[in-house]
C-alpha cells in the first residue's frame, strides 16, 4: 500500500474549499483535509478513517455548487491524479435480462431505459469518475450482422441519441461526473470494405456524440486492429474532443500480428490523448501488457495518458492466445467461478496505478463493488471516498460487528489478504486443460 505524496491535487483543494462553503464547516473540513495531504497513508482502513468526514459532507454537496467550481475535463483531471471508470456493461445487462447474449447489441437504451439508467447510477454511488454512454456494439452494420432483427427497427443514431439522454440524466444527479460517448468495432472492417466504408460506420457513431455539449470525450473501445483505431481515432479527432483509444490485445499484438508496444505508438501518433487496453485479458495478463505498451511509448517519446479496463475474471490459460478468455469453453455464460474478488482489485489498482496508469475501469464482469474496490484503493490519491462506502468497511472491517464470534475474527487485513479462495466444486480444475480454437 502506497503513501499519499505531500499534496493532493489541485482539483481535491479546490474540491475542499468548495464542501467548505457549502456546509459552512470551514475549519472541520480545512483540517480534515490538510491531515490528509500531509499523513501518510499505509493501510486502507486508515485512509478510510481520515476521509470518511469528507465523504459524508460530499453527500450534501449539491450538483449546482459542482457546476459552479468549474467542470474539468478528462485530461485535466488525468494530469492530477488517478479517473475512475466504469465498468462491465452488456455482460451485466445480460444477466438482468436486459441484453441478448449472442449480438450484445444496446438496444436496451430504447426498450428498458430503466435497466440501463439503474446500472449508470450504481457505477456513479460506487466511485466511478466517468460514465459511459451504454452505446457499444451500436454501429449499423453490426446492428444488421448475422440477421440480427434490431436493425430493423432501431439504427445506431437511434440508439445513440437514447444513450445520451440516458446517461446525461443520470450524471446530473452527481457530483461533477463526466460523460464519455462510447465507439466499437465495425463488421465493415473485418470484411475488408475499407477505410472509407469503415469511417463512415464511425460517421455515425460521432455525429451524435459530437454535437452534444454534456458528452465530454470519446472513448473507441475494444479494437482488434490497430489499423482500424488509426481510422477511428482520424474520425473521433474531427469532433473536437479528448479521444482515448483501447485494444483487446495481450502480449502478442493485435490480430493482425502488429506488437503491442507498435499498437500503442501507432494510435498515440494517430492523435489518441489517452491509449491502453481492456477487455479479454484478466488483470495479471493486463497489467503485464500496459507495461509493454509503456515502454514502447517511451522509447519512442510519446506521452498518452495510460487507460486498463480489464476482464473481470481470472483466465491466465488464455495470456498468449489473440482472442483471450473467448477460447474458454465457459465463455462466455459460465465464467462466474473465475471473478474477481475485492480484495484481487484492490491488488491490481495499486500495481496499474504504480505503472502510471491514469484512467481505471473494468469491462466484463467488473460489477459496482469491482469500481469501489478501485476508488477506495486509490483513496489516498483521489483525495475522497464514494458514496458507497458509507456501507463498507475495508479489509471486512464491519464483520466487528457480526453477531458470530468466529465471523468476528475475519474482520481485518490479515484474513482478507493472506485467504485462497476455494473454488468449491471438487470435481472441477483449477485451470481449464481444453481450450477452443
Amino acid at each position: 500500500m502506497s503513501c499519499l505524496g505531500p499534496m493532493l491535487s489541485s482539483a481535491i483543494r479546490c474540491r475542499c474549499r468548495a464542501l467548505q462553503l457549502a456546509t459552512g464547516q470551514s475549519s472541520t473540513l480545512a483540517s480534515t483535509c490538510t491531515a490528509t495531504t500531509s499523513t501518510k497513508m499505509f493501510n486502507l482502513q486508515q485512509t478510510c478513517d481520515q476521509l470518511r468526514p469528507v465523504h459524508m459532507l460530499t453527500r450534501h454537496f449539491s450538483s449546482e455548487s459542482a457546476v459552479q467550481m468549474g467542470k474539468k475535463c478528462l485530461l485535466e483531471r488525468l494530469a492530477e491524479g488517478p479517473v475512475i471508470g466504469d465498468g462491465s456493461y452488456v455482460f451485466t445487462l445480460e444477466k438482468r435480462g436486459y441484453v441478448k447474449g449472442g449480438p450484445w447489441t444496446p438496444e436496451a437504451t430504447i426498450e428498458n431505459p430503466e435497466g440501463v439508467k439503474q446500472l449508470h447510477r450504481e457505477f456513479m454511488r460506487a466511485g466511478a469518475d466517468v460514465l459511459q454512454a451504454f452505446t457499444f456494439y451500436s454501429t449499423d452494420d453490426k446492428l444488421h450482422l448475422a440477421g440480427n432483427l434490431e436493425g430493423e427497427s432501431v439504427t445506431c443514431h437511434d440508439q445513440n441519441e437514447a444513450a445520451c439522454k440516458i446517461v446525461q440524466e443520470v450524471a446530473a444527479e452527481g457530483d461533477d461526473v463526466l460523460i464519455c460517448g462510447g465507439c466499437s468495432p465495425t463488421p465493415s472492417y473485418m470484411e475488408g470494405k475499407g477505410k472509407e466504408v469503415v469511417q463512415q460506420e464511425f460517421k455515425k457513431q460521432v455525429e451524435v456524440f459530437a454535437h452534444r455539449k454534456e458528452v465530454d470525450f470519446l472513448l473507441c473501445e475494444f479494437m482488434g486492429h490497430v489499423e482500424e483505431c488509426e481510422w477511428a481515432i482520424e474520425t473521433m479527432k474531427a469532433a473536437g474532443k479528448p479521444v482515448a483509444c483501447t485494444m483487446r490485445v495481450g502480449p502478442k499484438g493485435d490480430q493482425n500480428g502488429v506488437p503491442t508496444g507498435e499498437c500503442a505508438v501507432r494510435m498515440a501518433k494517430a492523435g489518441a490523448d489517452v491509449v491502453g487496453i481492456n477487455c479479454l485479458y484478466d488483470v495479471n495478463t493486463s497489467l503485464k501488457t500496459i507495461k509493454i505498451m509503456k515502454t514502447a511509448l517511451d522509447e519512442a517519446g510519446l506521452s498518452p495518458y495510460l487507460m486498463i479496463q480489464p476482464l473481470g475474471y481470472h483466465c491466465p490459460e488464455v495470456e498468449d492466445m489473440l482472442e483471450g478468455y473467448f477460447h474458454l469453453p465457459e465463455a462466455p455464460f459460465a465464467m462466474e467461478p473465475r471473478l474477481l474478488t475485492r480484495f484481487d482489485v484492490q491488488k491490481f489498482a495499486r500495481a496499474a496505478y504504480e505503472l502510471g496508469v491514469r484512467y481505471l475501469g473494468g469491462c466484463c464482469g467488473f460489477e459496482p463493488y469491482h469500481i469501489r474496490a478501485l476508488a477506495e484503493e486509490l483513496a489516498p490519491e483521489r483525495g475522497r471516498l464514494p458514496k458507497a462506502s458509507a456501507k463498507h468497511e475495508p479489509w471486512g472491517g464491519a464483520l466487528k460487528g457480526s453477531m458470530f464470534e468466529f465471523m468476528r475474527k475475519r474482520a481485518g487485513r490479515e484474513h482478507w489478504e493472506n485467504l485462497k479462495p476455494a473454488l468449491g466444486r471438487p470435481d472441477h480444475p483449477v485451470l481449464q486443460n481444453r481450450l477452443d480454437e
